[in-house]
């Protein structure tokens, strides 16, 4: 079940929050958690209701492990627990892949809904007790409600057990509702609109230029960068949608999620860009993958090692396959590039540095984003003008010296539905949107006035296309 499905906001979520609030009033605080657990299992069931049995399998085996963890020479346990997450993980999501490198066909298997978000959310649970940071006598339905909580639980964010845990062991649904709800409605709202009206928009420009590369259909340079500069706004409305739907549900539930994106693209180096792009998922390659492995505590080439390490294995995270280990290690070679300039000295002027931040991450989207390898060459080979340079026959006529410098043709193909206003359509979209994640503030730090205020004004735009969709369009994390 979809957040931006019709099926969840006016069934599953109004029944889902009036039970929660009806238990709570009649039966108490934890009648009501038992009570979201059932409608987050609801929730989960609804796309494959056999995997149902595999999630509460996995729970049920690292709670037993984690009562165990506060043993002495509890090492084993850990070692053992990590072991049973990373193969559960590697079995459902990895087996094609690795498979297929060995060169054995196609044994890929049909992938469980959310298992990279709640294997990475037990893996941190097992980790933090094993430190002492969590207490032993954590209770079997606060577990098994940090896990299966739905705002997060099939595509984040990937949530610390000794934030959450502790808020769902005293959670008073009854307290001050009224005023969460009406924050968690508008931070929700706002997502929705991220994604239904901005996000799917920009798909419509990103996919056909994406789709003929991978058909290996020649794209000219312009129908390139607009499909790539649609993509990242894609990608980021999508998600950053989703995260701050997921904080708006967890606050209608009295449940407080951190911040996942803060203006990303305004980041002025590649460092400070992962400490504001999917915020939660760089602290736990930070602080469960780089830092044991050593951090920067055993020199250059050490840190060097670590980083790109880390970085790979978080492309793979993100799936099954050789271009997001691409992906991956473009970041951990600029980050590796960054750390060098910092350690000589080298200082940009704040606008080349945002510049180069900014083109860099967007050029990274490319195999993120392609098919394959093979796609993601053409597709940069467009980027560079490889197959040269075509405007459409409409821009020609506002300024005649174009055709004698430049192919013009009827339309440009590859944008949008192919009509003669698509590329000033395009043009028109683009630039409102970076102008936004340029230029304003993430949704988090909007005033309660700013949120009311844009509440108000994207309501009918949000309306509008939740209502006269034919089907809701998945997020791009969705079956992670």
């Amino acid at each position: 079940m979809l957040f931006n499905s019709r099926i969840f906001i006016f069934g599953l979520l109004p029944v889902a929050l009036a039970g929660f609030l009806a238990a709570a009033r009649f039966f108490g605080p934890r009648a009501a958690l038992v009570w979201l657990v059932l409608a987050s299992l609801f929730f989960y069931a609804w796309w494959q209701p056999v995997f149902v049995i595999l999630l509460l399998g996995s729970i049920a085996v690292n709670f037993a492990l984690g009562k165990r963890l506060s043993a002495p020479r509890g090492k084993p346990w850990l070692i053992g627990g990590l072991a049973f997450n990373l193969l559960l993980l590697g079995y459902f999501k990895y087996r094609g892949f690795f498979a297929g490198l060995a060169g054995l066909g196609d044994v890929a298997l049909v992938l469980p809904l959310g298992i990279s978000f709640f294997t990475f959310q037990q893996i941190m649970f097992l980790v933090d007790r094993y430190r002492g940071m969590l207490p032993a006598d954590t209770r079997c339905l606060d577990y098994v409600s940090f896990v299966v909580f739905f705002p997060h639980l099939i595509a984040g964010p990937i949530v610390q057990p000794g934030d959450i845990i502790p808020q769902f062991e005293n959670l008073a649904p009854l307290r001050n509702w009224p005023a969460r709800l009406q924050d968690g409605l508008e931070i929700f709202l706002l997502g929705l609109a991220k994604k239904i009206v901005l996000a799917d928009s920009f798909a419509q420009f990103a996919d056909p230029g994406f789709a003929a590369a991978a058909a290996h259909e020649p794209l000219t340079l312009i129908e390139a960068w607009v499909a790539l500069l649609a993509y990242a706004l894609q990608i980021y409305f999508d998600f950053s949608g989703y995260s701050d739907m997921a904080i708006g549900l967890a606050k209608l539930f009295g449940i407080k999620f951190p911040r996942n994106f803060e203006s990303p693209y305004q980041a002025r180096n590649i460092s400070a860009f992962w400490r504001r792009w999917n915020i939660t998922l760089g602290a736990f390659l930070r602080d469960y993958v780089y830092i044991p492995l050593g951090g920067n505590r055993k020199g250059e080439t050490r840190r060097v090692m670590n980083l790109m390490a880390t970085m790979l294995l978080g492309g793979l995270w993100h799936g099954a396959a050789l271009k997001f280990l691409l992906w991956g290690g473009l970041h951990g070679l600029y980050l590796t590039i960054h750390g060098w300039c910092a350690r000589w000295g080298v200082k940009l002027p704040a606008t080349v540095a945002r510049a180069l931040t900014l083109l860099a991450v967007i050029l990274a989207w490319v195999p993120f984003r392609a098919q394959n390898f093979g796609a993601a060459a053409l597709f940069y080979r467009a980027l560079f003008g490889d197959n040269g340079i075509a405007v459409p026959e409409i821009f020609a006529r506002f300024a005649p010296g174009l055709g004698h410098v430049l192919h013009v043709v009827p339309v440009l193909p590859y944008l949008g539905d192919a009509r003669t206003l698509s590329l000033p359509l395009a043009l028109a979209m683009l630039l409102t949107g970076w102008a936004i994640v340029l230029t304003l503030p993430d949704l988090q730090s909007f005033s309660a006035r700013k949120k009311s205020f844009a509440t108000i004004g994207s309501f009918a735009f949000t309306m509008q296309a939740l209502l006269l969709a034919p089907s809701a369009i998945p997020f791009v994390y969705f079956q992670f």
